[in-house]
C-alpha cells in the first residue's frame, strides 16, 4: 500500500492541497518531528504532510531534529517521501522560479546529527551507500510531470547545503561553484541521507528563488526576496507534487 509522506520546506510550510486533512501529534525514539502530522488523502492516496520548520516557521535549520521527522514517516508506514526545498542558484541558467529536481548532495553541514547509527552491533558496522542518494524512480515522475505542467525546470543538480542559519559570504559561494554544485540551501543534506538510512525513497523539488552572493551585478539574497519569489511560485511546487502523487504506483 502507498503511503506519501510530504516534507515542506520554506514558504510551503503548511500547504492546503490535503483531502479530509487532520492533525497527529506523534513522539518517536528521537524526540518530537518538527510539527504535528498532517494525515489525509491526495488522488486516494494516504499522505503524511510534516512542516520542516514548524509550521510558522520557527525552528533555525540547525534545530530541525531531521531524525524525529524521518523517524516519524517512517512510523506511520510512509513507502516514499516527497520533499520541498527553497535553493539559491549557483549557476546563471538556473533562474529565479526555475524548479531542479536534485540529483546529487555535498554536506557542508557541522553541528547535526546525520545518521542514526549511534552505535553498531558487534561486527556489524552499518555503512549506508550514497552515491545515488536521490530516489530515481521518483525523480523521473518529477521530470515527467514538470514537462507535462510546461514548467521551466533542470533535471539534475546538485545541492550544497550549509549550516545556516546565515547566508554564504562571497568567498563560499565562488567555492561552491568551484565545487560543482549548481544550487545552496540549508537543509536537504542530512534530511536526504537519513532517509536512505530509514530505506524510503526520496526525492526533492527545489526552487530557485536568488542568486546567492557570487553574482556581483546583483544585490545579495536576503530572506525577504526568498520569501517573495517562493510565494510567487508556490502553486508550482504543489501542483508538481500533486501530479507526482498521482503517478505513484504501489
Amino acid at each position: 500500500m502507498v503511503k506519501i509522506g510530504i516534507i515542506g520546506g520554506s514558504g510551503l510550510d503548511d500547504p492546503d492541497i490535503l483531502q479530509n486533512p487532520s492533525d497527529k501529534l506523534v513522539d518517536s525514539v528521537w524526540g518530537k518531528p518538527s510539527s504535528a502530522l498532517k494525515l489525509g488523502t491526495i488522488a486516494g492516496k494516504d499522505v503524511i504532510l510534516i512542516a520542516r520548520h514548524g509550521r510558522e516557521h520557527t525552528i533555525p535549520p540547525t534545530q530541525v531534529n531531521y531524525r524525529a521527522n524521518i523517524q516519524a514517516l517512517k512510523d506511520e508506514g510512509c513507502t516514499h517521501i516527497l520533499a520541498s526545498t527553497a535553493v539559491g542558484s549557483l549557476r546563471e541558467e538556473i533562474d529565479r522560479g526555475h524548479l531542479v529536481i536534485l540529483d546529487q548532495f555535498i554536506d557542508f553541514t557541522r553541528h547535526r546529527a546525520v545518521t542514526f547509527h549511534e552505535s553498531f552491533e558487534p561486527h556489524a558496522p552499518a555503512h549506508q551507500p550514497m552515491a545515488d542518494p536521490f530516489d530515481e524512480n521518483l525523480r523521473s515522475l518529477m521530470i515527467a510531470q514538470c514537462k507535462e505542467l510546461g514548467f521551466t525546470s533542470h533535471d539534475k543538480g546538485t545541492v550544497v547545503t550549509i549550516e545556516g542559519p546565515r547566508f554564504s559570504t562571497r568567498a563560499e559561494s565562488h567555492m561552491f561553484r568551484g565545487w560543482g554544485a549548481d544550487v545552496i540551501n540549508m537543509s536537504i543534506a542530512p534530511e536526504c541521507a537519513l532517509a536512505n538510512e530509514a530505506g524510503i525513497p526520496y526525492a526533492a523539488v527545489a526552487m530557485s528563488t536568488d542568486y546567492d552572493c557570487w553574482k556581483t551585478d546583483e544585490e545579495p539574497v536576503t530572506w525577504e526576496e526568498i520569501l517573495r519569489i517562493f510565494k510567487e511560485n508556490a502553486d508550482k511546487v504543489t501542483s508538481l507534487l500533486i501530479k507526482t502523487i498521482e503517478n505513484i504506483q504501489a
